[in-house]
């Protein structure tokens, strides 16, 4: 502790002293890379009074992991205190949650209009992809684990390759097949589709490391009882990754969430609330949050802003959801399905109570007939 101190102190002033008195450097971004350029050789040079080499690098490469992990928390508390903060006029109206933006003009106050509509529509798009890519994404990340081969093989390969897939590519795609080729109308079903392009690589691409992650004795355990190869999957591979399949679902989500050139080409803009997925724009939250934010108008700002902190809040919320229905590791049952188990061994219990007290019975009969013929005899 005392040698990441006493680095971190030396390492500011000499960087100080370098930017200030010695050189002529500027710029916060400089300071902050030669400070911590400084700040880990210091702490080696500390850490080596007192240790060997392997335990120097391992001092080290601790510190470097921990100093970047909370450079990203930092980053990332910056973006949401930003957003925030940026938001914080059109967040407390209620309107903005209850209202959309039909009847709200560029010089509206922030007491009219709202993002009812933004929300509406991702609620649907995010379902619809939802519904598309969890048992799509899920089925492929087992066959490709179960079902070994050269096809696998292939379709693995496409999957890692779809991964880096630019989203515009998914909403041309989308767009070229969906609306030009077979007629049907821009709508949130069409960008629920574009959006399902662009998670379900990543859902099977991450199931199937989770899949892979389970030990084979599990299934060694469950073919020597004598299960079929898919019970097995059902009841045994899929439960104990449980907890890594919600995670791909997760990353999944926050990937199809946050898309916008592919809603923009597939359910165009509307300021209007559009509750019907098939017909007519849909808008969504993050292209909701594009457009205000273009317009040079405070109270557009505002509500752009203030749309992308319910993106985020609503992202969380899915997260929460997610969690509570999957993140149990194996083994751990809910007070239902505890109850349920108890119930269940109970009639195990009667039922082999019942068959031992007849098995008993059955046997004494002949006993008890073989007796009484050799007493009249």
């Amino acid at each position: 502790m005392y040698a990441l101190i006493g680095a971190g102190a030396a390492s500011l002033a000499i960087t100080w002293l370098l930017f200030e008195r010695l050189l002529p450097f500027d710029g916060l971004l400089g300071f902050l890379v030669i400070a911590y350029a400084l700040f880990l050789g210091l702490y080696a040079l500390l850490v080596s009074f007192d240790e060997d080499g392997p335990a120097v690098r391992d001092r080290v490469a601790a510190a470097l992991v921990q100093s970047l992990g909370l450079t990203m928390l930092a980053a990332l508390s910056l973006v949401v205190v930003y957003t925030l903060y940026e938001g914080r006029e059109a967040l407390p109206h209620l309107n903005f949650y209850t209202q959309s933006m039909a009847d709200a003009g560029p010089v509206e106050p922030l007491s009219v209009g709202g993002i009812l509509h933004a929300i509406v529509g991702t609620l649907w798009q995010i379902s619809i992809a939802l519904l598309i890519c969890i048992p799509t994404g899920l089925v492929c990340a087992v066959f490709l684990n179960e079902v070994p081969g050269p096809f696998s093989r292939f379709v693995r390969t496409i999957v890692e390759a779809m991964t880096a897939l630019p989203s515009i590519v998914a909403g041309l795609f989308i767009y070229a097949t969906f609306i030009l080729g077979l007629g049907f109308d821009r709508s949130g079903l069409a960008a629920a589709l574009a959006i399902s392009v662009m998670m379900l690589p990543i859902v099977i691409r991450a199931s199937d490391v989770v899949i892979r992650l389970v030990p084979g004795t599990l299934r060694e355990a469950s073919y020597a009882l004598g299960t079929s190869r898919w019970r097995t999957v059902w009841h045994v591979v899929l439960p104990t990754s449980r907890s890594g399949l919600t995670t791909a679902v997760i990353l999944g989500t926050a990937r199809g969430v946050g898309e916008t050139s592919p809603v923009l080409l597939t359910a165009g803009f509307t300021a209007e609330l559009n509750s019907d997925p098939l017909h007519d724009p849909m808008v969504s939250l993050p292209l909701a949050a594009f457009e205000l934010v273009k317009s040079p108008e405070p109270a557009y700002i505002a509500r752009g802003f203030g749309t992308a902190a319910v993106l985020l809040v609503l992202v969380l919320f899915l997260f929460v959801i997610a969690r509570i229905l999957g993140g149990r590791g194996p083994g751990k049952l809910t007070r239902r399905q505890e109850h349920r188990r108890v119930r269940a061994s109970r009639r195990d219990a009667r039922r082999f109570a019942a068959r031992g007290a007849s098995a008993a019975a059955g046997s004494a009969a002949p006993t008890g007939h073989f007796a009484s013929t050799r007493s009249t005899t």
